[in-house]
């Protein structure tokens, strides 16, 4: 994969997540970008982070006391864990639901 190419997918992930915040109400969850990051907020304070690894050509989320590296895997079509093989947005949507105390679906 080239930088362009990285960064193509890079964004279109973050555009996702974005999108998909949308729809919670922001008394639940809110959420703030800036170039290459999306903070996922919560009430309480608690926040997670997704964010673009340019260097590694990675995504990177932080979620509690855990953080997670994703690589773009072309057979699947996704961003995948680099250590188990688990989806960023089913990651995401899986922290999310555990932290509203609900399940949620990306």
């Amino acid at each position: 994969m080239t930088k362009q190419e990285y960064l193509l997918r890079a964004d279109d992930c973050l555009s996702r997540v974005e999108a998909w915040l949308e729809d919670f109400d922001p008394d639940d969850v809110d959420y703030s970008t800036t170039d290459g990051m999306v903070s996922i907020e919560f009430p309480d304070g608690t926040r997670f982070v997704l964010n673009r690894q340019s260097g590694n050509d990675q995504m990177w989320f932080a979620a509690g006391v855990r953080a997670f590296h994703y690589d773009w895997q072309d057979d699947a079509q996704s961003w995948r864990d680099d250590r188990d093989g688990h989806d960023l947005f089913a990651k995401i949507a899986e922290v999310v639901g555990e932290k509203l105390g609900r399940s949620v679906s990306f």
